[in-house]
């Protein structure tokens, strides 16, 4: 039945053991096959182990497609909560995805510098990097970036909310001008009524030094913070949102047209307010952990 005895090596002879441990008991088998009980217990704890690695990789693997391998060990952590309610230690996740090879596809970011207008109007920092608030529309962060589809750039200007990183209106244009800005935020303030007290923080590009701008915010009782100049720091949460959204939802892909810019962006934000989980949210997505406080 069991054939040769001699031959094979000591994992074999362990597999040969566990399909005979049905008939006769481990510790004659095990001194049939010349091995310790111990060593043939430690192989079945390998092997246990193992069969939960398999069950872990093809999870890992599902999620990791699903997100067109877009995300590193971290992110895919949340996603497995969020999608399979599958609570993992991020170490497990990093040593199975080296072992997988799986790797975050993003590719580096690229920063463009917008020039200020000395000659307009510039408020003093309120902010003072304080990225946390307590409440919706207490501090809003502002800013514009810009993506090159062809010999044309699409400009992006969009409102981000510190209290659960909403972005809460944004808008498009093949113009980075004045009326990119205010377009913005005609549209953030028909969502959200009263904004008295609200503090707005932006840099100091020639849009946020506009006397329109500067006329538009305190009508509705917007109080007008700016970075210090030349110091992007200042707006750290903006540039990691636009960060976010070229890595994540624009470079994994060959973009040829405007139109498919445009949906790439507007996809991109829905995902990111309703369906990518962030940590320092308790790991819950924008628009959950608004709605946790209404509740």
């Amino acid at each position: 039945m069991f054939g040769n005895l001699e031959t094979g090596g000591t994992e074999q002879r362990y597999t040969s053991i566990r399909k005979a441990s049905q008939w006769y008991s481990i510790s004659s088998l095990c001194k049939l096959f010349g091995v310790s009980r111990s060593g043939y217990y430690a192989y079945l704890k390998r092997q246990s182990r193992m069969d939960r690695d398999n069950e872990a990789k093809a999870l890992i693997q599902a999620v990791y497609a699903r997100y067109h391998g877009i995300y590193g060990y971290r992110q895919i952590q949340l996603f497995l909560l969020q999608d399979e309610g599958v609570r993992m230690n991020h170490k497990k996740i990093l040593r199975l995805m080296q072992h997988l090879g799986l790797r975050s596809h993003i590719r580096r970011k690229h920063r463009f510098n917008y020039a200020s207008n000395v000659d307009g109007r510039v408020a003093e920092n309120a902010l003072q990097r304080q990225f946390k608030a307590d409440a919706p529309n207490q501090k809003w962060v502002t800013d514009i970036t810009q993506y090159r589809v062809g010999e044309t750039w699409l400009y992006l200007s969009a409102i981000k909310d510190l209290f659960n990183n909403e972005i809460v209106a944004y808008h498009m244009s093949l113009r980075n001008d004045n009326q990119l800005v205010l377009q913005t935020f005609e549209k953030a303030f028909n969502k959200t009524k009263d904004v008295t007290g609200l503090i707005v923080h932006s840099d100091q590009g020639f849009q946020y030094t506009s006397h329109a701008y500067h006329d538009m915010l305190p009508k509705v009782g917007a109080q007008i913070s700016m970075s210090r100049r030349g110091n992007c720091h200042d707006n750290a949460s903006m540039e990691s949102f636009f960060s976010h959204l070229k890595t994540e939802g624009l470079y994994p892909y060959h973009i040829r047209t405007l139109d498919e810019a445009q949906r790439r962006v507007e996809e991109y934000i829905e995902f990111y307010n309703n369906k990518r989980p962030q940590r320092n949210l308790k790991k819950l997505t924008p628009s959950e952990y608004r709605r946790q406080l209404v509740a």
